[in-house]
């Protein structure tokens, strides 16, 4: 649990507050948690502690991983309100008990609630996909500088073009969550196949869900969007920033029918959710660029990518956590055994990516790598081009 971090001697406890904010806040007057060189950032949809994005963010940024990012609010509509007698409710209810207590972090259940900014305010949008287009549009309204929008950022092409607009109209600059694009293991994988002419990249993501109906159900229902707009679409945004790929660019999508698998499956509320639980395919472009992707829920907790040669041999791999990272992978591990691991293996991504876009919104320097909301939004019209051609490759 999140009071396993608050001991950590690498905590400065920030004032106390006040612990009965979630419905009335604070007054402007106290002062903010950000100081000079600092964004003040607004967590926007924590999630349940252990599972939520949102809430390993808020674990980093109070273990002042990010040195650019003060994180002085969360706004948690659902574990604030509906969802609060819940037993994620509960756990969630200990988390935000530790954080007022030991870091002065001030909780509400919508963004109407905030004051004023203070300092240079980035919105950390870590929602349901659903709601992001709301939420943008809040965040802007009542304050933000920049926002920071979690992967796809929109349930649709149409909604995160809308939002786009939005951000441009209101001179908001809005950076995505696309972590893989700073990635090591992406980095060196690009070096080393500049090297070979003629040969062939492919990314490896993997999840460690249980094979199981009950538990890739579950999973088919939270990430409703689909794979391709979820677990997959950090590659998909490799595929568009790095290989050409966009719908208008692509010449040929080709599916792995040995390794894909698709199903359908109830999730917790009965509903049938049909999704793909592992999918390879190749994407040829038009200008000649060819790009593999293989993804699966039940692979395990490491990404990785290949170089083959011209003539489809292996001579190149590299993993994502690589020897280095494998020791702090543990003891994250350790720190947090029922946490998702995948945050583990992506940790220090995620770190650079938040600095980096904290450091854009106080200083105005270029936020390097990190994917604009334009790159997004191509991303999202590949994703929504190959579900249904793989899906019908499949059948």
């Amino acid at each position: 649990m999140f009071s396993t971090l608050a001991r950590s001697s690498a905590f400065v406890a920030r004032p106390l507050v006040g612990r009965n904010v979630a419905r009335t806040f604070v007054t402007p007057s106290l002062a903010v948690a950000a100081t000079e060189g600092q964004a003040e950032v607004v967590l926007v949809g924590c999630g349940a502690p252990n599972r939520g994005m949102g809430w390993y963010h808020a674990v980093q940024m109070l273990e002042e991983k990010c040195p650019s990012a003060s994180l002085d609010y969360i706004v948690e509509p659902w574990f604030l309100g509906a969802g609060s007698d819940s037993p994620a409710g509960q756990e969630f209810k200990e988390f935000k008990d530790d954080a007022e207590a030991k870091y002065g972090v001030k909780f509400a259940v919508s963004l109407e609630e905030l004051p004023p900014p203070e300092a240079p305010r980035l919105a950390l949008i870590s929602g349901r996909t659903a709601d992001n287009p709301r939420l943008l549009t809040e965040s802007i309204a009542f304050g933000s500088k920049c926002i920071y929008l979690e992967k796809p950022g929109a349930p649709t092409v149409t909604e995160l073009e809308q939002m786009k607009q939005e951000a441009d109209d209101a001179g908001v600059e809005v950076l995505m969550g696309y972590n893989k694009n700073v990635c090591k293991y992406v980095r060196k994988t690009r070096e080393f196949a500049a090297t070979l002419p003629g040969s062939h990249v492919t990314f490896i993501s993997n999840n460690a869900y249980e094979n199981t109906p009950e538990s890739l159900g579950e999973c088919f229902e939270r990430n409703a969007e689909g794979m391709l707009k979820n677990m997959a679409i950090h590659e998909l945004a490799l595929l568009v920033s790095f290989y050409d790929v966009s719908v208008d660019n692509i010449a040929e999508v080709v599916a792995d029918k040995e390794f894909s698998s698709m199903q359908t499956l109830k999730g917790p509320s009965g509903k049938d959710f049909t999704d793909f639980d592992k999918i390879k395919f190749t994407i040829k472009t038009k200008n000649g660029n060819q790009v593999s992707v293989a993804a699966d829920r039940c692979g395990g907790t490491d990404s990785y990518a290949t170089v083959s040669d011209a003539d489809g041999k292996e001579v190149f791999r590299y993993y994502m956590p690589d020897d280095d990272d494998k020791a702090h992978v543990k003891e994250l591990e350790a720190k947090y055994p029922t946490a998702m691991p995948y945050f583990f293996t992506q940790d220090p991504d995620y770190i650079t990516v938040k600095e980096r876009v904290a450091k854009h919104t106080v200083d105005g320097a270029p936020a390097e790598g990190v994917a604009t909301i334009g790159i997004a939004v191509e991303t999202l019209k590949v994703a929504e081009y190959l579900t249904p051609m793989l899906r019908e490759q499949l059948k």
